[in-house]
């Protein structure tokens, strides 16, 4: 059996990964892969605990956090659309505003 801490340390390391790529990466769609990164290690966090308390509340706060995830994918990746189209690029900081020039 492999101890929860095993789980946590491995779950630090996948979010320290997804926070430095939304803080380095300048491209939309790389930084909304990071953000589903960093809420897959908060699963495994809660997945941890949940076995280790030997509950099924861990498991119910995941299916909600992948329900979130998948919906600001689907939310992100039209708002990712919208500006190449309007701008041309999905660059972060070419982008200052949604309001057309």
């Amino acid at each position: 059996m492999v101890p929860v801490t095993h789980f946590l340390a491995l779950a630090a390391f996948l979010f320290a990964i997804g926070f430095a790529g939304v803080l380095v990466k300048k491209n939309a769609i790389i930084v909304f892969m990071c953000i589903e990164l960093m809420l897959n290690a908060a699963n495994l966090t809660f997945l941890a605990f949940a076995r280790q308390q030997g509950s099924m509340s861990g498991h119910a706060i995941a299916f909600f956090v992948i329900a979130v995830a998948a919906a600001e994918a689907a939310v992100g990746l039209a708002i990712v659309i919208a500006v190449y189209r309007s701008r041309g690029t999905v660059a972060v900081d070419e982008v200052e505003t949604l309001r057309d020039r």
